[in-house]
């Protein structure tokens, strides 16, 4: 018997192989079956405790269940490395794990194409249940749809679905606008800029409608020269010099998000504008970045924290019977707006 195999990392199948019996033979021994010997059954277990051996959990669920699905959560994210989306996944996993599940993770990197991919290998899987924030590029919600006609929870959170009638949790997009906004009148800013995604995502609608009422609440006029398709720093670092070159340009922007925000802030900085006596900026995220620039910014606080945990209950209480599988539970978490020095 040869000492090659790494104690971090055996599996059952390095057992098998080491110890000349089947991996079925391995997993029977460590679960103390009768139909092992009890001779085997201590030696393979001898063997397991020597290296360190530990079960993958995902893996043997994965392996076992035939027919059924598995106590494993399918989550899919835009991207993992944006703040807001990994505060959610952490709700999600503190919230799953609490009650005994497992997730599975992937990234749709904004492609319909990917997003669609995922869903088939997350069915194929076996995976109890799929939680997901919809891809920019997604405008067929064929995957989704076959998810839910066979019998799959599907769960959105954030990017939600407006084709389909689903399980959502979403925060106030429109009373988060709605106040940064009026915070923005109310501190004297009269000019107000708007950076927003696609209107095609419902978010970026919601977002912008809060802007447009507390505008025409306080008796302004929506300004279309003001009023941009813009939600990364790169984009914004590129246009916002041509808007603040404008005789009678904006005095304050309120962006879809903080990197927006943080673009505007940088290149107004660089022009020689001062933030805020000349220019208010307000983002939405509260992300970490929002206290990392200089002044630090004013922004819609999203709690991503709680929309996972909130996503994470709807999809296990069906799972578990708690709420009817054909129920659509709509939640929504409220926002709060955090001031600080980009805002008189």
């Amino acid at each position: 018997m040869n000492n090659m195999i790494a104690p971090t990392n055996i599996t059952m199948k390095d057992i098998a192989r080491e110890l000349g019996v089947s991996v079925a033979t391995v997993s029977r021994a460590l679960k103390n079956s009768p139909r092992i010997s009890s001779e085997q059954r201590e030696r393979i277990q001898a063997f397991a405790r020597e290296h360190n051996f530990v079960p993958n959990l995902i893996a043997e669920t994965l392996r076992y269940s035939k027919t059924q699905r598995t106590k494993v959560i399918g989550v899919i994210v835009p991207e993992i490395t944006h703040y807001y989306f990994s505060t959610i996944l952490s709700g999600i996993e503190k919230e799953a794990s609490s009650r005994g599940y497992l997730l599975i993770v992937a990234q749709s990197n904004e492609s319909y194409e990917r997003e669609a991919s995922i869903c088939q290998s997350f069915y194929e899987n076996k995976v109890c249940g799929v939680i997901v924030a919809q891809a920019k590029e997604t405008a067929r919600y064929d995957h989704f749809t076959q998810l839910i006609d066979r019998g799959v929870p599907l769960v959105f959170y954030d990017r939600i679905c407006t084709g389909i009638n689903s399980s959502r949790v979403v925060v106030d997009d429109y009373m988060g606008a709605y106040n940064a906004v009026t915070h923005l009148i109310n501190t004297g800013c009269r000019h107000i800029a708007f950076y927003g995604s696609s209107m095609k995502l419902e978010i970026s609608k919601n977002r912008y409608n809060g802007y447009y009422d507390a505008l025409l609440k306080n008796g302004l006029k929506p300004d279309e020269r003001f009023i941009r398709e813009c939600d990364n720093r790169e984009d914004a670092e590129q246009i916002t010099p041509d808007l603040l070159e404008i005789e009678d340009g904006p005095d304050a922007f309120f962006a879809v998000n903080d990197d927006t925000a943080i673009g505007i802030l940088y290149s107004a900085k660089r022009m020689g504008f001062r933030i805020p006596q000349d220019i208010s900026i307000c983002g939405f995220s509260n992300g970490e970045r929002a206290t990392a620039c200089d002044p630090m910014l004013t922004t819609v606080e999203q709690r991503g924290l709680i929309v996972g945990q909130e996503a994470a209950d709807i999809l296990i209480s069906k799972v578990e019977g708690l709420i009817p599988m054909d129920k659509v539970e709509k939640r929504i978490v409220r926002t709060r707006l955090i001031i600080r020095g980009t805002t008189r």
